[in-house]
This record gives C-alpha cells, sequence and structure tokens, in this order.
C-alpha cells in the first residue's frame, strides 16, 4: 500500500520572495563590508604608499571579519551552528577565493594594464569586488551558512503518525 503525500513544493515565486530577504541582509552586510574594505584599503594605500596590491589585501582581510560576524549573527543566524569549525573552515576558503578574485583584479589594472591612477585602483576593486560577491554569495549560502530543516507542518506528522497506526492495525500486521 502506497501512501498519498501531498508535499508541495513551494513556488518559483516563493523561493523567489524567500531569498529577496537573504539577498537584501547579505547586500547590507556587504555594504558594511564594502565600506570598510575600500576606506581601510585607501587609507593604507595613501598613508603608506605600500604596493596597491598589499593594500587592496589588508582592507578585504578586515572586511572578511566583519562580514563574517554580519553573516553569522545577522543574516545566517538561523543556519545550523552544529560544527562551527566545518563553517568557519569553509568561510574562510570560500572568502579566501574571493579574496583571490578581488585582488586579482586589481594585480591586472595595476600590473597587467599598467594602471596607477586612484580611480583606476577603485575602479578595479569594484570590479573584483562585484565578482567575488557573487561568488561568496552562492558559496555561503549554499555551503557555508547551510540552512537548519524546516521542521514538517504539524498536521503533516499527525496524518503520517495516523497512516502508520492504520498500517500496523491492518490485519496483515495481526499476530
Amino acid at each position: 500500500m502506497t501512501a498519498n503525500r501531498t508535499h508541495r513544493r513551494p513556488s518559483l515565486l516563493q523561493r523567489l520572495r524567500g531569498v529577496s530577504g537573504e539577498v537584501v541582509q547579505f547586500a547590507v552586510v556587504g555594504l558594511v563590508g564594502f565600506a570598510v574594505n575600500f576606506g581601510l584599503s585607501n587609507a593604507v594605500l595613501h598613508l603608506t604608499h605600500w604596493a596597491p596590491v598589499r593594500c587592496s589585501v589588508i582592507g578585504t582581510l578586515v572586511a572578511i571579519v566583519v562580514n563574517y560576524l554580519g553573516y553569522r549573527y545577522w543574516v545566517y543566524k538561523d543556519s545550523d551552528a552544529a560544527s562551527r569549525r566545518r563553517e568557519i573552515t569553509l568561510f574562510l576558503l570560500f572568502s579566501g577565493i574571493g579574496l583571490l578574485i578581488e585582488n586579482g583584479a586589481v594585480w591586472f589594472a595595476v600590473y597587467g594594464l599598467g594602471m596607477t591612477s586612484t580611480l583606476a585602483y577603485n575602479g578595479a576593486k569594484v570590479l573584483g569586488t562585484g565578482i567575488a560577491t557573487l561568488f561568496r554569495f552562492f558559496s555561503y549560502r549554499t555551503w557555508v551558512f547551510r540552512a537548519l530543516p524546516e521542521l514538517a507542518e504539524p498536521t503533516e506528522v499527525v496524518a503520517e503518525a495516523e497512516r502508520l497506526l492504520s498500517i500496523e492495525d491492518s490485519p496483515q500486521f495481526a499476530r
């Protein structure tokens, strides 16, 4: 005997609505990280006159810390926290890849194209940050901050329990 289950998959519109709130929160945290990243990297660049990529990496590293705190304690606060070590390891791995994407764009602009103005530096940083942000968003939500499994509706649980009890009470299972 097969059970007639009525698991309704959310519509595309419902799934997009669910993701849209997450995207807004992700964007807010990202904008704070963006401000930290650009503010710090430009300050270090102009105050120390170090190499542009080094200054960019410093800004990116500090922004990664700020972003982790925002993602962990606000955007993905309801995610499964059973394994913080795994979460932090994956976060750092994907953040590191994002760092390479972002600062690779800066490196290419400065050393590949010879663009050394502040405008070129910040333009390359914006482009690299944009590409890295897309990568990070999908990586974080897919592998780092997994959502807790949704609990079944109480009526579904009751219906399933009643179905199982009715199977046990059937003549086939009588002793």
